[in-house]
């Protein structure tokens, strides 16, 4: 039978339309989705049009903390503490992949283009400590926390770690500089910030942080790439430094500063202050107080939706995300989440102490 050329168009139409559709997540409403990791589960959808969640994925391993997306959204990556691996995980269907060995307790995650940048303790076995930036191959089985850090460099699409660099103890927070060309990491035990060259992994520079205050741990770029910010844990202070990693100023924070991230209009700068139980905004301009917002227990990472509209708070010790309106700055809703949530990222990406567009 001869189809009508009216009634061939609503076909093909009707197909296309079902092809388009099939390359987005069904489940994923105009508003997007946030990936929960949390330390005694897997992760969590969070739905951000129905501010609900919809499906907890299983990371294939005990312990997941930190947690990043690659910008094509392709993959949702998560460090595992206690499988001491990163899980590779297709983001549209929730699929474990591959999981990649890191070492003991992989805690830090930042995904660059196709590749993860993962922190984990190495070995205190095998001779005197390498020097920092030294590039090393061999990963041994025990540990030593005035060993440096390392970083584990993961190529996602092969799912393999192509090399590492050595940070300081304990490193905790990973940036990356404007020009793509440096890596920037805070080392929370011997209380430094180190620069080092993205490609050979060499460090460049050393900031010894004891004089403004000790344990710095989120380091954070501004939108412009002229300004760093990087959480001083036992100094409550924020550390402000210029595009050549020299430090211009402090200001003073709640207790236990840990999450830290510009607005993307790069006006404000949102702390988690964590044992004050509070996000603190403050203007990125004059370094004051905007307001405390309260939240709940051991609230360490954050991110704002993709449209900008809502701050999504992970507090771990009151098993909760926190919302809160981002123009308002007040606390609009309390979102269950059992297993010690950790962190939180969105797609499409949105800017947070965890990820950026």
């Amino acid at each position: 039978m001869k189809m009508a050329p009216k009634n061939m168009n609503l076909l093909v139409c009707t197909l296309f339309s079902m092809a388009l559709l099939s390359l987005f997540p069904v489940h994923a409403g105009e508003r997007g989705l946030a990936y929960i990791s949390s330390q005694d589960g897997g992760v969590n959808v969070l739905d951000l049009d129905r501010m609900e969640i919809t499906q907890t994925i299983d990371v294939g391993a005990k312990g997941p903390r930190g947690i990043g997306l690659t910008t094509d959204g392709k993959f949702l990556v998560v460090a595992n503490k206690d499988g001491g691996n990163l899980s590779i995980i297709e983001r549209s269907s929730g699929k474990l992949i591959k999981q990649v060995k890191i070492g003991k307790n992989p805690e830090f995650v930042r995904v660059m283009g196709d590749k993860a940048f993962v922190t984990y303790e190495p070995s205190s076995k095998g001779g005197p400590p390498p020097k920092p930036g030294e590039a090393v191959t061999k990963v041994e089985d025990d540990d030593d926390d005035n060993i440096p850090a390392r970083i584990a460099i993961v190529d996602l699409k092969r799912g393999k770690v192509l090399r590492e660099v050595v940070s300081g103890p304990e490193t905790e927070g990973i940036e990356f500089s404007a020009d793509g060309k440096q890596m920037i990491v805070t080392n929370e035990a011997d209380h430094t910030i180190t620069v080092h060259s993205l490609k050979t992994g060499k460090l460049l520079k050393t900031m010894p942080t004891s004089k403004f205050g000790d344990r710095p741990r989120g380091i954070k770029i501004s939108p412009d790439g002229k300004t760093y910010v990087a959480t001083l844990e036992f100094g409550n202070k924020v550390l402000v430094m210029n595009e050549r990693f020299e430090a211009v100023t402090t200001f003073a924070t709640g207790k236990t500063p840990y999450g830290i991230s510009f607005d993307r209009s790069g006006q404000r700068i949102f702390v988690a202050a964590s044992r004050e139980k509070m996000l603190q905004v403050f203007d990125a301009k004059s370094f004051e107080k905007i307001k405390d917002i309260p939240t709940g227990d051991r609230c360490w990472h954050f991110t704002f939706t993709p449209d900008n509209q809502q701050i999504l708070l992970a507090c771990g010790k009151s098993d909760e995300i926190v919302v809160i309106d981002a123009n308002k700055l007040e606390v609009t809703q309390r979102i269950a989440n059992k297993g010690m949530p950790w962190g939180i990222v969105t797609y499409p990406k949105a800017f947070g102490s965890l990820d950026q567009p």
